[in-house]
């Protein structure tokens, strides 16, 4: 770490629960691998009942976690989110915009806004959905993080103002989704909460080879998904698995697909958490093709792409037990040495220190002030 320990608040979705959202693994890994840097955070929730009822983190060991009932709620926390060195609002926040008028209201230190949804996002802004971002508060947050790298941060900072578009894409603890020997239950799973524009690639990439390979084995796993789909026999539903049972469930398939989102392959460059934690996992992967993927893990040796499900089929019965332990290995590699929580982490603290270096960023509190130009060497050293 360079210069002094960051004081951070965080207003996030979800820090506790990881049902149905990506956003609570991925809060988890930064932020660990964030307090583990020397900082300290405070992470505040709206506590609502479809998290409360499935809260699989309720105590942090790397942060102070604590909920809010609502906007009027929220004031109990003025203090602590004032005399922050900085402070994060997160995407899908309910009531985002409000929250976040009222932390630029509350602070005079750096403000930004951590975006795990930009394609979303930008989606909504175009049909003027301001759900939990407005136009106005981009030109307001002192730093946009993204978990959408490439042209979209250009965009960004060209056509909506903000002062400064940073990527700040998702990460695994390699600590919680290690390599473990497990019997091969199933030859290609999923792992994801339903989607209706993620459906039709789950259809041609898993359900039509399973219909057609009777003789394989296959898993879909997460919530929400409708009733009326017509499963085949060899395809196994399940229903949850928390971030704890991930590496098993990872461990026990010969392969796992990623399937993107419709906003985020017309966008590019927003890998899934599901990349990471497979890869750090030892489980090699199929996926769908977006613009930058060869930026993040190298297709045909880290990762391989399928259009078809005879692309995938070929993978599953065509491919030797060597080049799968080949892929698998190749992908692990290069997720532990670009794409770790420390990694993030450490990237994290150097675009706070780089935006709060930056004219015309508010007055720069004690924790986040000096060493500015080592932690711009640094950022620029991260993100090449």
């Amino acid at each position: 770490m360079t210069g002094s320990p960051i004081r951070l608040v965080v207003l996030g979705l979800s820090l506790s629960s990881s049902w149905g959202n990506g956003h609570a693994t991925t809060y988890r890994a930064l932020l660990r691998a964030f307090a583990a840097r020397g900082h300290s955070i405070l992470f505040l929730e709206r506590d609502v009942p479809w998290y409360a009822a499935h809260r699989d983190l309720p105590e942090p060991d790397f942060s102070e976690l604590a909920l809010y009932r609502d906007l009027t709620d929220l004031a109990r926390f003025r203090e602590r989110i004032a005399a922050a060195d900085a402070v994060i609002v997160g995407s899908y926040v309910p009531e985002g915009v409000a929250v976040g008028e009222r932390v630029r209201a509350w602070t005079r230190n750096l403000c930004a806004f951590y975006d795990i949804d930009t394609p979303v996002t930008l989606a909504k802004l175009a049909h003027g959905d301001h759900a939990y971002l407005s136009p106005d508060l981009i030109r307001a947050y002192d730093l946009y993080l993204s978990f959408t790298g490439g042209p979209t941060l250009d965009l960004i900072e060209r056509r909506y103002g903000s002062p400064a578009a940073r990527p700040l894409y998702c990460s695994v603890d390699p600590d919680a989704y290690p390599v473990l020997v497990r019997d091969k239950r199933w030859d290609l799973t999923y792992l994801g909460t339903y989607s209706a524009d993620r459906q039709p690639t789950l259809e041609r990439l898993l359900i039509e080879p399973a219909r057609r390979a009777p003789h394989l084995r296959f898993a879909v796993a997460g919530p929400q998904y409708p009733h009326d789909i017509d499963w085949p026999e060899n395809v196994e539903r399940i229903d949850h698995v928390a971030p704890a049972g991930h590496p098993d469930f990872y461990s026990a398939s010969r392969y796992t697909l990623n399937v993107t989102r419709a906003d985020m392959i017309r966008a590019g460059y927003s890998p899934s958490v599901r990349l990471f934690e497979a890869a750090s996992c030892g489980t090699p992967i199929l996926t769908d093709r977006w613009d930058g993927l060869e930026t993040v893990l190298v297709p045909g040796v880290e990762i391989l792409p399928a259009d078809s499900a005879d692309d995938v089929l070929d993978v599953l019965d065509g491919r030797s037990e060597a080049d799968r332990l080949r892929v698998a290995g190749a992908a692990r590699a290069r997720v532990l040495a670009e794409h770790s929580a420390a990694h993030r982490a450490g990237e994290l603290e150097a675009h706070l220190r780089e935006a709060q270096g930056r004219p015309g960023t508010r007055v720069a509190a004690p924790g986040i002030a000096g060493t500015m130009a080592h932690a711009t060497a640094s950022l620029r050293g991260m993100v090449s």
